[in-house]
């Protein structure tokens, strides 16, 4: 192992395939996008210079701006609903599943590999109002909830949330199974000792796991908030953006300008804020990975 490591061509040839490959998928087309966000039009057709201006453009745009706000609230919602979920059913496959605790993390995890596309139309069904009351609206007549019964997907009011929804239930089995290979590299030492000194359920969670799985949780976070910045399959599967634009994200709205509207220049300063939001989001969350807090 020395004397391939101590080899600077062996390292050479580990190294210079991968990072090729990462530069033509990831580094060429971010900056191919800044090279096009200094241009209006489409290439080949108008296609000029523009300078700032659809950077300028970017922070007078109304859309834009509504696209922005439509992020951060997903954004909130579901990085605290997939990582707490995810950390709260890790706890239960822990310490309170012993006998199922297989089958029901199969279960779990289970909505991660199914397509957007079809969990989409099976949250369309459960939601549904016409022609006949979906899963949802069906219990709530049932149980005398009449006045609740509404159409969840089909009003500006409740529709992220139900998208929200939709997401954390897809994506909380993988930060489960995350957390549970956390859960298990902790000794059964620590867990014990800190019983055996009167730790009760609260304190053993808030003194002893989460400082030791601080790190696990910064990387779920992570994870997280760049796969909601991204928001764009799972809306584009349940609510295609609407009503109105309730859930069309910075996304939706990139690929609208870039490819429905034929403003590349456009569309490319939405791509690279994106990108940016992603890199200093995560930046600023891998603050809190600190021995000092």
């Amino acid at each position: 192992m020395n004397k391939v490591l101590g080899n600077k061509k062996a390292i050479g040839l580990f190294i210079l395939p991968p990072l090729v490959l990462y530069a033509i998928i990831v580094v060429l087309p971010v900056a191919w996008s800044f090279y096009y966000s200094f241009y209006s039009g489409t290439p080949g057709l108008k296609w000029e210079f523009a300078g700032i201006e659809n950077y300028i453009r970017l922070v007078k745009d109304k859309n834009f701006i509504a696209a922005l706000w439509v992020n951060v609230r997903y954004i909130v919602i579901v990085m605290i609903g997939q990582v707490g979920l995810g950390l709260a059913l890790s706890l239960m496959f822990h310490f309170w599943l012993k006998k199922f605790k297989s089958f029901i993390r199969t279960l779990v995890f289970f909505p991660v590999v199914l397509p957007t596309v079809a969990v989409g139309q099976l949250f369309a069904k459960i939601y549904e109002i016409q022609p006949n009351y979906g899963l949802l609206n069906s219990i709530l007549a049932n149980i005398g909830l009449d006045k609740l019964v509404q159409p969840w997907i089909g009003q500006e009011a409740t529709a992220l949330y139900c998208l929200s929804a939709m997401d954390i239930w897809v994506a909380m089995g993988f930060y489960s199974v995350i957390y549970y290979g956390a859960l298990l590299d902790i000794p059964g030492d620590v867990i014990e000792a800190a019983s055996i000194d009167g730790c009760n359920g609260w304190n053993l969670f808030r003194r002893i796991l989460m400082p030791l799985l601080r790190p696990i949780t910064i990387a779920c976070l992570i994870f997280s908030f760049t796969g909601t910045v991204k928001m764009f399959e799972s809306a584009l599967a349940l609510t295609n953006g609407g009503p109105g634009n309730a859930t069309k994200s910075l996304s939706m709205y990139m690929y609208n300008v870039a490819f429905t509207y034929n403003k590349m220049g456009y569309g490319s300063v939405i791509a690279i804020f994106i990108f940016v939001l992603c890199f200093a989001g995560s930046r600023v969350i891998r603050r809190f990975d600190s021995k000092e807090l």
